[in-house]
């Protein structure tokens, strides 16, 4: 028996009600219907940073990053604190940026860093959650790590590159490497670390990146041989930014259908704290990771209707750690009571 499609209408009701009764994960903030970017209250502060980490670049530095902030207005900047109760600024860090190293501290110590945004109108969003890093033992060493082999690149669309090499060697221990763009440092990964993907990068522009190792006594191994890459012309779809492995089922429940969604990650630098789901063809859903946000694998569940017999179609993209949108997962379509 062929299924006939729902009636517009119905459709319409269908979705309206998910709008409506979005329901938020006990991991999740959710804000139902638009994404943070659409939010256009001209009196609202910005937001806090999401995706912050902090990675200890030697015995005496650590390398914090995060996510650009969602505001109504343009962010202006942003200000690094160091401390808990009585947190400290440490850092002014201008809003083309989202990263900063803060240095002379002590070694084998224990810091908390968060991060608040700065609107252009001089409002102050509120902090990010706190994140906490351990400097490394200072050590009596001279010797800097190797250089920094085969290094490889590879361009992912008009403004996203993906860099990778093998790991430099050292008497002692790598701690970090850092990523240079025409002599300029402009990133820093885990000294576990042997790839970065680096984002924010202008269509059909011509780049040169070079990798140096460090240790945990400050000491830098010569810069890697220079990897030219040129980004793809104009604004490609940027497909390599799309969740992967997405998939969509539906259940019911106590006389509801519900639509059950799982997706991988996609494989960039800093962490993705911020999707939206597209429901047949309108925005739905967005999610924003409170807690902890998955980099292996996730999953999200909300109501879409009681009606058997209705079919939708699903997908899903991310907020990349510079503030733009990923490319959207492929399309799904899922018919509520349906085996």
């Amino acid at each position: 028996m062929r299924r006939i499609p729902a009636p517009a209408s119905r459709r319409r009701r269908a979705l309206g009600r998910v709008v409506a009764l979005c329901v938020a994960a006990s991991a999740l903030l959710t804000a139902c219907g638009r994404s943070a970017a659409d939010d256009g209250d001209a009196g609202r502060m910005p937001g806090a940073p999401t995706g912050v980490t902090a990675t200890a670049g030697s015995a005496t530095s650590v390398h914090v990053m995060w996510n650009a902030a969602a505001a109504a207005s343009d962010i202006a900047g942003y200000e690094v604190y160091q401390g808990t109760a009585k947190a400290k600024k440490v850092k002014d860090v201008p809003a083309s940026e989202r990263m900063v190293d803060i240095t002379r501290l002590s070694p084998s110590t224990t810091y908390v860093f968060t991060v608040r945004a700065r609107d252009t109108e001089g409002r102050l969003g509120p902090p990010s959650r706190s994140v906490r890093v351990t400097t490394p033992a200072a050590v009596a060493d001279r010797s800097a790590p190797s250089r920094p082999l085969g290094v490889r690149g590879r361009v992912m669309g008009s403004r996203i590159v993906q860099l990778s090499w093998s790991p430099s060697e050292d008497d002692r221990k790598v701690v970090s490497y850092e990523i240079h763009q025409s002599g300029t440092k402009i990133h820093s990964v885990g000294g576990n670390q042997t790839a970065a993907v680096i984002t924010g990068l202008r269509p059909g522009t011509r780049y040169s990146f070079t990798v140096r190792a460090r240790d945990a006594a400050d000491n830098f191994s010569p810069a890697s041989a220079p990897v030219r890459l040129t980004t793809a012309p104009g604004s490609d779809d940027g497909r390599a930014t799309a969740p992967s492995a997405f998939r969509a089922t539906a259940h019911r429940k106590d006389g509801s259908y519900y639509l059950d969604l799982s997706w991988v990650p996609p494989r960039v630098d800093g962490v993705v704290t911020q999707y939206q789901i597209q429901l047949d063809g309108q925005p739905a859903t967005s999610l924003v990771w409170g807690g902890t946000a998955p980099r292996e694998k996730a999953s999200y569940s909300f109501y879409i209707g009681r009606e058997a017999g209705v079919t939708h179609r699903v997908r899903i993209r991310a907020m990349l750690p510079d503030g733009t949108w990923g490319a959207f997962s492929p399309e799904r379509t899922v018919t509520t009571g349906r085996p």
